[in-house]
Parts: structure tokens; C-alpha cells; sequence
């Protein structure tokens, strides 16, 4: 959810973002082309995409629906959660440094590198969409986004998003 807000804020300064948001056609191809490579029928449900929460959500269930069918499919990759990242930067930091097989030692470094807006003097810093209001996930939106997500048999909005492979500090 996070993610899919910044999503939203970020669409708010950039033209051609907004355009996507606003733009249903364009949504609706592309979760026909990505629900097609899951061999998952989501073409009943693409009218949902016009809420303005729901297209970072799907895009976020797309990928890791695609992560999942590469696991089942025998590839050894890993995943990390934002939620993991954020609440324990410096442990997570040093699982993912580990895992990558570099020095545990550039933890902290990498820790510090958390206060930088990687996108400072861009038209999506920080500073630049602060000011925009997150939208509000209803009962309603979160129903019909976790249809979505239980056919893309992904974890359901409200529920733990744990998923198969995901690296941990505890």
C-alpha cells in the first residue's frame, strides 16, 4: 500500500503518470498483457483499475505473482520487503549485503544513504509531492483489489505479505 500511494503522488507531478492513471485503456492492456503471461483471466475485473490506489496495487501483485511463477519455475531468486527495509534498515541491510556476498560492513554506509532523496531537484522529490494527499483505501476498493490479488494468488491486502523466498533479519 505504501508503495502504490507513492505511486499516486508521484503521478501528480509527471504528465505522462497521471495520463497512465487517467487513462483506462492503456490500464486495461496492460493488465490483459501481464495477466496473459500468468495465464490468469483478470479481463472481468480490468473496471476496477480506475480507482486511483489500485493501479500500484496491481502492478506491485503483477510482479510478485511473476516472482512467484519464476520461483515454481525452479529460478533461485529472492525477494525483500519495503515494510522489512524500513522498519529495521541496518539489519536488512546486512542480510541483503550478505546474501549479495559484499562486505556486511557497508551496512551502516548504506543505512546513511536512507536520508538522501535519491530524486532530489526532480519533478518526484520529496519535496515536491508531500503536498499531495494520499488516497484513501475504502472497503469497497479494498474488496474488489484483493478479487484481484486472491486470482493472482498473491497475499490479500490486510494480510501478512510474506511470500516464498523472502529474505528476513530474524
Amino acid at each position: 500500500m505504501a508503495v502504490s500511494k507513492s505511486m499516486y503522488r508521484c503521478s501528480m507531478t509527471d504528465v505522462a503518470s497521471r495520463v497512465r492513471y487517467l487513462s483506462r485503456g492503456k490500464t486495461d492492456s496492460f493488465m490483459k498483457t501481464s495477466s496473459a503471461e500468468l495465464a490468469v483471466d483478470l479481463s472481468n475485473l480490468c473496471k476496477h483499475t480506475c480507482f486511483n490506489i489500485s493501479l500500484g496495487v496491481i502492478n506491485a501483485a503483477l510482479k510478485i505473482a511473476l516472482y512467484l511463477d519464476l520461483r515454481r519455475r525452479g529460478f533461485d531468486i529472492s525477494a525483500l520487503r519495503y515494510e522489512d527495509l524500513i522498519a529495521r534498515p541496518l539489519d536488512m541491510c546486512r542480510v541483503v549485503l550478505e546474501f549479495c556476498h559484499l562486505p556486511v560492513s557497508l551496512a551502516e554506509l548504506a543505512v546513511e544513504a536512507f536520508d538522501v532523496d535519491s530524486q532530489d531537484n526532480s519533478i518526484i522529490a520529496k519535496s515536491a509531492i508531500r503536498y499531495f494527499k494520499e488516497p484513501q483505501l475504502t472497503p469497497q476498493i479494498k474488496t474488489e483489489l484483493n478479487e484481484i490479488l486472491e486470482k493472482l494468488r498473491v497475499p490479500l491486502i490486510g494480510e501478512p505479505n510474506v511470500i516464498d523466498g523472502t529474505l528476513s533479519c530474524c
